[in-house]
């Protein structure tokens, strides 16, 4: 099957794939990098969030902190590393894409996985970071149901990861971009919701 990206919109991945990768620390860069080289291996030809997780699993010890460690790791380790025999095989021939976010996205991402970068620095930017780091993407590629990384979760039975409060924030992936302007503004990471950290301001002039 071909690909679904137009061939004239292939400039503009290029460009948007180096804005989303700028956004990310040190940590997570070397997380997309391994993420594409799996990819490649596997011959996929878009970075999905089924390689960030995996990756994310390998590489970080707090993203593995957030599983619990130990068996859930493995568990999903274990799946993780079937789909170039096994279930991912199917996924080579289509799109990770969502009713949630544009069906197109950046040259080599996967609409979702391009989404949950832009989630990730807008996560970033409410704890007061410049730049997301590995758990910012662990939270934004578990905060779309539709992603693939989500799908591993449920296959493998495994419980959502436990995440630091300010980065299970309310953003959704499919507003990442217009979520980013709310947090510039200091809106986002200001409590667990917006509403009930504006209402908090005058709490301690009560009285």
């Amino acid at each position: 099957m071909r690909s679904r990206i137009p061939h004239q919109q292939s400039a503009e991945g290029v460009a948007l794939r180096v804005d989303i990768e700028g956004r990310l620390d040190a940590e997570s860069a070397a997380v997309v990098a391994g993420a594409r080289r799996r990819a490649l291996r596997d011959g996929d030809r878009q970075i999905d969030t089924a390689h960030l997780l995996h990756t994310l699993l390998e590489s970080d010890p707090e993203v593995r902190a957030a599983f619990g460690g130990g068996p859930q790791v493995a568990r999903l380790l274990g799946y993780l590393v079937q789909r170039s025999i096994g279930y991912g095989l199917r996924w080579q021939s289509t799109v990770e894409d969502s009713a949630a976010v544009p069906a197109v996205a950046g040259e080599g991402w996967s609409p979702v996985a391009a989404a949950a970068l832009e989630a990730a620095h807008v996560r970033a930017v409410g704890r007061g970071a410049g730049l997301a780091g590995p758990v910012d993407l662990l939270a934004a590629i578990v905060a779309e149901p539709a992603s693939r990384a989500v799908e591993v979760l449920r296959r493998t039975g495994v419980d959502a990861p436990v995440l630091p409060v300010p980065l299970v924030l309310p953003v959704l992936v499919d507003e990442a971009v217009g979520a980013e302007g709310a947090a510039e503004r200091g809106v986002a990471g200001q409590g667990s919701s917006g509403p009930r950290a504006r209402g908090a301001e005058p709490a301690g002039d009560a009285g």
